[in-house]
């Protein structure tokens, strides 16, 4: 399997050399990294290529290194049936920079790169109707960035007397539980059940 990702890859190089930034084999699939303004032209050249055939898009989501000046990576993954085998580009992506979309050779991208807006907040230029798919209208935030907290901004609920869905600040209410932070096999001055068997 390895030794014809090689030869795919070299094949790709050969006829796409400007495009190809870097490439690896890892667990059965080819990565290639790509400029972000050359995405449209690769994924058009990767399905319509008889040598490659990859006419199934399986998915595109993003990676977030908040660290980088460069902050996400794009990914998309594609099938080839015809060949069998898989295929991942990766395009980094700044905070404010547009990503081309990808629609016009892949319709089925529209709803994946609507994911990637709404979890990540990586805006397509060319998508005919990009808005959020999974939080709902009013929702501040993209929760699969990393500096995104855990408990969110809001949450909502249904209130009986107003009898409509209402938005409020997130509050953690934990006055029922109770925490002594202490580990039950040290420093504890009270015997866990099942623990009075062991000294037996």
């Amino acid at each position: 399997m390895s030794e014809a990702l090689a030869e795919l890859a070299a094949t790709i190089r050969l006829k796409m050399a400007d495009v190809v930034l870097d490439e690896t084999i890892a667990h059965g699939e080819l990565t290639l990294r790509v400029p972000l303004s050359e995405i449209v032209r690769i994924v058009e050249f990767l399905k319509l290529d008889g040598a490659c055939r990859f006419t199934s898009l399986v998915d595109i989501t993003a990676i977030d290194y908040p660290e980088r000046p460069e902050r996400f990576d794009l990914v998309y993954h594609f099938l080839s049936m015809q060949q069998n085998h898989r295929i991942r580009l990766k395009a980094a992506v700044n905070e404010d920079e547009l990503a081309p979309s990808i629609t016009s050779v892949h319709p089925s991208a529209n709803w994946f790169e609507r994911e990637v807006f709404d979890m990540f907040g990586i805006l397509f230029s060319g998508h005919p109707d990009l808005r959020r798919i999974l939080t709902d209208y009013g929702f501040r935030g993209y929760p699969l960035r990393k500096d995104f907290p855990t408990t969110g901004y809001t949450e909502v609920r249904y209130d009986e007397t107003q009898k409509r869905v209402v938005y409020e600040p997130v509050r953690l209410t934990q006055e029922y539980r109770q925490f002594d932070f202490m580990s039950p096999w040290e420093g504890a001055d009270y015997i866990l059940p099942g623990d009075d068997k062991a000294s037996t």
